[in-house]
């Protein structure tokens, strides 16, 4: 199995796919704010090429990086010289790469001869696709995919719909994967979409809620930047836009929206991860899920569902201020929180964005509970960084099985709280 997979690796870097051999995931704790200042001026050293998972925010916050091997030495002398404390979360990214690859061809000789779907496995992009028409084709009084856009590379933007009929219903948005690489959530995306279609008519909570509301599901929100994970690069997380006068590629889709966009809490570099692009809107991607919200006009609820760090936020990202009904959304986070922890003993915290994490702005929640949608919320799944973005396949399961009574939760509330 070893040749196999060396094999598969020197096969990757023919193909021209980027390789992480002997890249390693440090987490750093800054102890004072100049630590979190010279931790940030390291990321913007474009020739260390490092990537962080869980940005620099605050003292005794951890940070996640990742180091390309050529860059190990020059990091780690610097954290040591400036007396930042680390250790090391994951030994050798490629090593979880080639897990993660060996899984799914396994998987998917299982799927081509059983002729099932194995939702506890990762996807391609065709393969979600493809899927997403046999659930239409398995619930067709309730489920249907409707296109809301393109995307920048000219992929269909898909949106399952669930309904019992009715016209322009009160609704709630979901989605999943505006960060191509965290695929545990276009996993998720999957199997609760599968579950909302099987659980109609058997569950009471999600047949009341389909009885009075309908519910428009986005699994692969970013499908240029998904498709390329799988092709060509597994980290990467934003759109493939082109940017003039760059040769840097893509825009964070997760800070294009039109809310504080343009702030602290995002960035003017086209070679950042978290670049907000040159316009609020800017990205085709973006662009569609608006154009949709804006001309329902009778969605409720949009939630986002992102990995890694098990938090459960509300808005604001982009200020200090509390929103208006933050009372509100903090009980409910709180109650969404505690059902979840309840299946697996999964610890979540929960508040607004910028009380948990950090300053971001331009994000989806923002634009969304600036537009009047009220219950706009955005999950972090798993884990805490021991995997990151590479969380194992065996945890897909898991993770979309403790997210559903949370999901519930928010559901059943904005059934029962119409505005």
């Amino acid at each position: 199995m070893k040749i196999l997979l060396v094999f598969a690796t020197l096969v990757a870097a023919a193909c021209g796919e980027q390789l992480f051999v002997g890249d390693q995931v440090l987490r750093i704790t800054a102890s004072n704010e100049e630590q979190i200042t010279l931790l940030r001026a390291l990321g913007e050293q474009a020739e260390l090429q490092v990537d962080f998972w869980l940005d620099p925010t605050s003292p005794g916050h951890p940070a996640d990086l990742r180091v390309p091997f050529p860059s190990l030495q020059a990091v780690k002398i610097f954290l040591e010289s400036n007396s930042i404390s680390y250790s090391i979360m994951i030994e050798d990214v490629q090593e979880l790469v080639d897990e993660e690859k060996k899984a799914m061809m396994k998987s998917r000789r299982i799927e081509r001869s059983t002729r099932t779907f194995d939702f506890a496995s990762y996807h391609t992009i065709d393969e979600i696709y493809d899927w997403m028409d046999m659930l239409v084709d398995d619930h067709p009084s309730l489920v249907s995919k409707i296109q809301i856009g393109q995307s920048y590379e000219n992929r269909p933007l898909y949106v399952l719909k669930f309904s019992t009929g009715g016209s322009n219903r009160p609704a709630i948005w979901l989605d999943t994967g505006i960060h191509s690489r965290e695929w545990i959530t276009q996993a998720t995306g999957v199997w609760t979409a599968n579950k909302i279609a099987k659980e109609y008519g058997q569950d009471p909570s999600i047949t009341a809620i389909l009885d009075s509301m309908d519910i428009f599901f986005e699994i692969i929100t970013n499908p240029d930047g998904y498709a390329f994970t799988h092709s060509s690069n597994r980290m990467w997380r934003k759109t493939r836009s082109i940017n003039a006068g760059s040769h840097c590629v893509g825009v964070d889709p997760n800070r294009n929206w039109d809310a504080g966009f343009g702030g602290a809490g995002s960035s003017s570099n086209p070679c950042s991860e978290t670049y907000r692009g040159p316009y609020a809107h800017s990205e085709s991607e973006v662009k569609a899920i608006v154009d949709f919200i804006r001309g329902h006009g009778n969605v409720k609820s949009v939630i986002s569902i992102h990995s890694y760090s098990q938090m459960l936020l509300f808005p604001y990202g982009y200020t200090t201020a509390p929103a208006p009904n933050h009372q509100e959304l903090n009980e409910l986070a709180k109650k969404a929180v505690s059902d979840l922890a309840a299946v697996y003993g999964t610890k979540y915290t929960y508040g607004s964005t910028v009380d948990t994490i950090y300053l971001a702005d331009g994000t989806t929640i923002d634009w969304a509970y600036d537009n009047g949608v009220k219950y706009s919320f955005t999950f972090e799944l798993r884990d805490t960084g021991r995997y990151g973005f590479l969380l194992p396949s065996t945890q897909i399961i898991p993770t979309a099985t403790e997210t559903w009574p949370a999901l519930l939760d928010i559901m059943i509330h904005v059934l029962e709280h119409p505005y």
